[in-house]
């Protein structure tokens, strides 16, 4: 073998001797696990040992000398008065109001009366052409007629027997068919005073015997005229409700409470009642109707107060709200200052720790005096900051930012 060949062999042993290591070389880096990330590729490193944790942002802590500031007192049982309102209105006392209309059939002629008048009783309202009226008043008329005819009847009668002509029994049948016409002639007095024609219209019809062309629909309640329902022109029938007429001295104020609390309520119990319209006026009363049902498309039971209104202040449909006072039970209460209103929940400061508060939720009912009956949240004896909870909680605010 030659030199050159032999040169040649050796040459290619180094290379693949090169060759098997660089494939061992890339098995091992395979198989060797992958080092920790450093710091600069963004990924957290674990906590380490003994760290402090985040704060509460429900917490605060205070120095010794800033607790001094606040006043904390155990939450207590308290003497609370079972309030609620209900929205209302007020209406007309029904007791207290009429509805007038026409005792005859007949056309409206004119028109008297608007509402928000006040009238008298007696006063006229609208006028009415009327056919039964021309019958009535001749009706009368006639009962008129046949009373003198009875009556000068009975008194030759008398003269008769007198002279010995006819008898007692002749006598007797005139004065019975006398005593007959003025029985019909009081009929027709009342009937023309139901359709409306006053004791001196009837009395000069008597005399005259000139016919009245007209007859007034008169209120038969001094009162405001709170609703009309009639026009000029318009015909009118016996029954049909024209005008209403109350007297508004003394009102209704009607509320309607849920079903669940109809038995919460009871005849006689004190009311407050605010009306809007009056500012900061609150007037009292007492509860003096509760319905016997259920309002089905509201699921309501109607209440319901009477209210004196001298001033005629207030008008029928006002808006207003009833406070009704209850009995007084025992209940966990807070006092309103204690309370924290934040995204439209309540809460109070509760101490955890000497120097350490913290905001805790709390469900309550309305306002009853100074205290807000606790439903959820907290129990008795939970201490609380029961002064100055709002410099508080604006503390509070100020390290969750810091």
């Amino acid at each position: 073998m030659t030199e050159t060949h032999l040169r040649r062999v050796a040459s290619l042993a180094v290379c693949c001797f090169a060759l098997t290591l660089a494939g061992c070389g890339k098995d091992d880096a395979a198989k060797k696990p992958p080092a920790a990330p450093s710091a600069s590729t963004g990924s957290s490193a674990p906590a380490a040992p003994g760290a402090p944790k985040k704060s509460d942002p429900m917490e605060v802590e205070l120095t010794a000398e800033m607790n001094k500031q606040f006043r904390v007192e155990a939450a207590q049982m308290a003497s609370i008065a079972i309030s609620q309102k209900v929205a209302g209105r007020i209406e007309a006392n029904e007791h207290r109001t009429t509805r007038i209309g026409a005792s005859v059939s007949g056309r409206v002629i004119q028109v008297m009366a608007e509402v928000g008048d006040r009238v008298k009783a007696g006063q006229p309202l609208a006028r009415l052409a009327s056919p039964e009226l021309t019958n009535a008043q001749l009706a009368y008329l006639r009962a008129v007629s046949s009373t003198k005819l009875a009556e000068r009847s009975v008194e030759r009668a008398q003269q008769l027997v007198l002279a010995d002509v006819i008898g007692n029994a002749e006598l007797q049948r005139r004065e019975v068919e006398l005593s007959v016409a003025r029985a019909e002639l009081r009929a027709a007095s009342d009937q023309l005073r139901l359709i409306g024609m006053s004791p001196a219209a009837i009395d000069k019809l008597r005399e005259t015997g000139a016919l009245a062309a007209e007859v007034p629909i008169t209120s038969t309640r001094t009162g405001i005229v709170i609703e009309r329902k009639v026009s000029q022109g318009q015909v009118a029938q016996p029954g049909d409700p024209l005008f209403t007429v109350a007297d508004l001295s003394n009102v209704w104020v009607v509320g309607a409470l849920p079903e669940q609390d109809a038995n919460s309520v009871k005849l006689d119990q004190r009311v407050e009642v605010e009306v809007p319209a009056l500012g900061q006026q609150v007037l009292k009363g007492k509860i003096v109707y509760i319905s016997d049902t259920v309002q089905t498309d509201t699921r309501t039971v109607p209440i319901r107060t009477e209210v004196d209104n001298p001033k005629f202040e207030l008008k029928p449909q006002m808006l207003a709200t009833l406070r009704l006072n209850g009995l007084f039970v025992e209940q966990l209460a807070v006092p309103a200052a204690a309370v924290v209103r934040e995204n439209d929940k309540d809460y109070v400061f509760v101490k955890v720790a000497e120097n350490r508060f913290r905001l805790t939720e709390v469900q309550l009912d309305p306002l009853a005096g100074e205290l807000r009956p606790v439903r959820k949240g907290i129990d008795v004896g939970t201490p609380i900051v029961v002064d100055g909870s709002f410099h508080l909680n604006s503390q509070r605010k100020r390290a969750e930012l810091e």
